[in-house]
């Protein structure tokens, strides 16, 4: 799954009148960690709900610009929801702040290595005391929605897995190692997502009896769940794609 297939050039750009967050409720508590990923320490930004778990997990996995604000203020929004939340840096610690070094990064990210991150991960969530271990998820969005898809590609115990505007794939032996339920976020209007490559893979899932399911945006283009992307973010419709996310988290790895 190569992650330079996601360059959509000119649907993304930054902008700092719309930075509008979610604001985590005071108890949420936040830390830097790192973990092992094969012969690398790496590091990961977490998010914590109040009291004492064990809680369900989720895996944060950012757009081309790397672990920034958005993500770790998504990490808090789901600790606000009672997750413990690992916002992972496939990065390195660089973030872009332009389209040209966002592509840069995107391009020169090995997939092995991405992939050896999330499993490790998840083998770093599963070794803490505090995470309900088979209650693990994965939420990407952008380049950051393939490796979700990834993940539920490469890591059999996840339990649920969210791809919001993220590459697919429908070869059938790809396809039969999905061993969680799916969620999929897309925009009609994506001209690096078309919603036939959505079809394909849904038609694909169903063949295949996976539990999938697939809500498509009409009005919504590439990115819309960001609001800091002025161009293209739909408020009406990233809120309800967040309402259905949380209720699907809520679904799959709560009950």
């Amino acid at each position: 799954m190569r992650a330079s297939g996601l360059v959509l050039a000119g649907l993304i750009t930054l902008t700092s009148a719309a930075l509008i967050y979610h604001r985590a409720q005071p108890s949420v508590k936040t830390q830097m960690v790192q973990y092992q990923s094969g012969d690398e320490t790496v590091t990961g930004y977490m998010a914590f709900p109040e009291g004492k778990g064990p809680f369900p997990a989720i895996i944060l996995i950012h757009e081309w610009w790397g672990l920034n604000d958005w993500i770790k203020e998504n990490a808090k929004k789901f600790a606000d929801k009672g997750y413990i939340a690992l916002a992972i840096d496939l990065y390195r610690g660089q973030v872009a702040t332009d389209q040209d070094a966002a592509h840069e990064l995107m391009r020169g990210l090995p997939e092995d290595r991405a992939t050896r991150d999330l499993q490790a991960a998840v083998a770093y969530l599963v070794s803490r005391n505090e995470v309900k271990h088979d209650k693990i998820g994965s939420i990407g969005w952008c380049m950051g929605g393939g490796y979700s898809l990834q993940a539920a590609l490469s890591v059999p115990e996840l339990a649920a897995c969210v791809i919001n505007y993220g590459r697919l794939v429908t070869d059938a032996e790809m396809i039969d190692k999905i061993n969680c339920p799916l969620l999929g976020v897309f925009g009609a209007k994506d001209r690096g997502i078309p919603v036939k490559d959505v079809e394909a893979f849904k038609n694909a899932c169903n063949k295949a009896d996976k539990d999938v399911t697939i809500q498509i945006y009409s009005n919504s283009g590439h990115a819309f769940i960001n609001e800091n992307n002025a161009k293209a973010y739909n408020a009406k419709d990233a809120k309800n794609a967040w309402e259905k996310t949380f209720a699907f988290f809520e679904k799959k790895l709560k009950k």
